[in-house]
């Protein structure tokens, strides 16, 4: 049996004991008395072995957890924490079947909205968003107290998946329409699935040879298991959604000839950014130097997770960089230890309070060994007669006024510099969209950064019947925020297609 934090039998028994105290009686809990209840902890692999296994990392509520956790949310007459999220789930309404213990009415109301509650409950970053706005944890003066709005969602998530006679949502009748989707990431999964509940065919185009997008190859296992990826896309291809790997839209097939020549009524583009952004400093030609999202391709895409089973190439590291603060960057690290390596060390250039990677991750990277310096980032990279990574020269930094994000900015401090020994460097400051689809696609309108323009309110591009979402439009964003973008624009081809014979 793997080591826990703390025992789930205890936290079982704990969780248990306090739903008898508080709900079987005959008056409802009062607000006083559902902020009393403390939020519920899930059980944690312990870090010193996690750090070396792909296992999930944090498992899932137990029942008794999720009824309790359930019962702090104060049901408000108006919900902030819906506001709070991109795809407007009705939390209140999950919330009080979960806490009367409905499981099956909590997934069916869930569903009206999401079909992929296992994924978001996993990944979103809850604390800037629901959580944020949760009127409990704004009565305690803390976010970190709020209802747990995305662990009680993965515990319904799962519950369902273990369910035996757990059914596909309903289909419309057949509209006669057809819809592409290209790409099959977090937008283009939440296009298909409201597409395809309209009545329309929905094939979705996926340039890769496994489907999932940055879901699978961004996101390691033990954060976001592979089988719960492949559960939600189960669920669409029940619903009777199509799929296509290995389809290159914009060289196996030309948009224009999806609609002109296959037939489809309307095109949503959700291929995502894909081109990585380096640092632009001495150094990064050597061997030893990727960018994180490569690195974790490999890992998750190519197998590199399984040493001995395929035939990735990896590189055998020992002392690892990560350049970068996000979620990225702590999927990286994290990454890194599980592949052998016996020092990681983060280099950021704020501080922690600016850093944009969720709490949790933070806090978990840190548990399993992993270094965070912060004021701090690589100006050179440094290798030996061979070309091979031998350290970097670290600069310190102070904060200075905030700039247009709203955070300080970082000013180096003169003369201030240090050598660090690395065998590695993963660079992990962002991406930019891959400009291959946008090329192919005249009349295509782009910004600067290569970004497709969108009507804001329906996705709509500048050719007619197109539309576009998520990181493609947001640049690289979350994966809740991209399938936000992806239910805007499926409302609004829904609605064309309506309005047409």
């Amino acid at each position: 049996m793997p080591r826990y934090v703390e025992d789930p039998r205890k936290i079982n028994k704990r969780a248990l004991d306090l739903c008898d105290e508080l709900l079987n009686r005959e008056k409802a809990l009062t607000p006083k008395e559902r902020l009393a209840i403390p939020q519920q902890k899930p059980p944690v692999l312990d870090p010193l072995e996690r750090s070396r296994w792909q296992d999930e990392v944090e498992k899932t509520y137990l029942p008794a957890q999720a009824i309790l956790e359930a019962n702090r949310c104060l049901n408000c007459k108006v919900p902030q924490c819906v506001k709070g999220c991109p795809v407007a789930l009705d939390i209140p309404g999950f919330m009080k079947a979960t806490a009367e213990g409905d499981f099956a009415q909590a997934v069916a109301i869930i569903k009206r909205t999401s079909l992929l509650p296992a994924i978001c409950g996993r990944v979103c970053p809850q604390e800037r968003q629901c959580m944020q706005n949760c009127t409990v944890g704004k009565g305690l003066k803390d976010v970190q107290s709020s209802v747990a709005i995305g662990k009680v969602e993965r515990f319904l998530a799962d519950w369902d998946r273990e369910q035996a006679n757990s059914a596909a949502p309903e289909v419309a009748p057949a509209t006669g329409k057809k819809v592409a989707v290209v790409g099959s990431g977090p937008a283009g999964l939440v296009v298909a699935a409201d597409c395809r509940r309209a009545g329309h065919e929905v094939t979705v185009f996926e340039a890769l040879h496994k489907l999932g997008g940055v879901l699978r190859y961004g996101i390691p296992e033990f954060r976001l298991p592979k089988k719960v990826i492949d559960a939600e896309i189960a669920t669409l291809k029940r619903m009777g959604v199509k799929f296509r790997t290995n389809f290159l839209v914009g060289r196996t097939r030309q948009l224009s000839q999806l609609l002109e020549e296959d037939g489809y009524s309307a095109v949503f583009l959700g291929v995502g950014a894909g081109l990585p952004i380096f640092m632009g400093i001495p150094g990064e030609d050597l061997v030893g130097v990727s960018t994180a999202n490569e690195y974790l391709t490999r890992a998750n895409l190519m197998g590199a997770i399984q040493p001995g089973h395929n035939d990735t190439p990896t590189y055998n590291s020992k002392k690892v960089i990560v350049l970068g603060g996000g979620n990225v960057a702590m999927d990286a690290c994290r990454m890194a230890m599980r592949l052998g390596a016996e020092e990681v060390t983060v280099l950021y250039r704020r501080s922690r309070a600016e850093m944009p990677a969720r709490a949790e991750e933070v806090q978990h990277a840190l548990e399993e060994g992993i270094k965070i310096n912060f004021l701090e980032n690589a100006v050179a990279i440094h290798g030996d007669d061979k070309g091979r990574v031998t350290s970097v020269t670290v600069q310190r930094y102070e904060l200075g006024e905030s700039d247009a994000s709203g955070r300080r900015r970082p000013v180096a401090i003169e003369g201030d510099t240090y050598e660090l020994e690395a065998d590695t460097v993963l660079v992990a400051i962002g991406n930019l969209s891959n400009p291959l689809l946008t090329a192919a696609t005249p009349g295509l309108e782009v910004n600067k950064r290569g970004n497709i323009i969108v009507d804001e309110a329906t996705g709509k591009t500048s050719l007619d019947r197109v539309y576009a979402g998520g990181d493609i439009v947001l640049g690289a964003a979350t994966v809740i925020l991209a399938m936000g973008e992806g239910r805007r624009a499926a409302a609004a081809i829904n609605e064309l297609l309506a309005t047409e014979k």
